[in-house]
């Protein structure tokens, strides 16, 4: 199932990452694992927010997709199912 991971850090962990040169390498290993087909980052609500699009095969994996963010960069963390303009159609055209 396609989902959208929403990481928004918290900005005096984040900070100490990046002084510390440690932000750049939990962003590359999150990206090595999850492989996601679109990844952004930005300011959102005044917040870093780093946007991740994968696939997620089983619940299981939500351990250790979210957990990166909360105990590296103390981030909250919104796991979504979410549908392209494809998934969508082929969603509508089983509807009643």
């Amino acid at each position: 199932m396609r989902v959208l991971l929403k990481a928004t850090l918290d900005t005096d962990r984040a900070n100490e990452a990046i002084r510390s040169g440690k932000l750049p390498e939990a962003i590359s290993r999150t990206l090595d694992h999850l492989k996601p087909e679109a990844a952004y980052f930005g300011p959102l609500g005044g917040r870093r927010t780093a946007l991740l699009v994968f696939d997620m095969q089983d619940s299981s994996e939500l351990p250790p997709t979210g957990e990166p963010f909360f105990t590296e960069l103390g981030a909250e963390v919104e796991v979504s199912p979410i549908m392209n303009a494809d998934d969508l159609r082929k969603g509508l055209s089983q509807l009643g």
